[in-house]
């Protein structure tokens, strides 16, 4: 199973999100709340530099894709 970088950005991020059909439902203070309709996800994606390690594990997950689907789409 391939590793995902660790010095991904908030932007980098949103961006292959929205590749997968996501887009940025609301955005409060440093997070956005992005959304896909079909099939519903929700993934929280704060608004770092640097997203932490145990954050950028748990968004594909919490995306419905896997760990090499979400790596083809950044």
């Amino acid at each position: 199973m391939p590793k995902l970088p660790r010095d991904l950005s908030c932007n980098e991020v949103a961006r292959a999100l929205q590749r997968a059909g996501f887009y940025v439902r609301r955005q409060r203070a440093s997070h956005k709340t992005m959304r896909r309709d079909s099939p519903y996800a929700q993934v929280v994606v704060p608004q770092h530099r640097c997203i932490d390690t145990g954050t950028l594990d748990v968004i594909p997950e919490g995306a419905g894709l896997s760990v090499e689907e979400f790596l083809k789409l950044l």
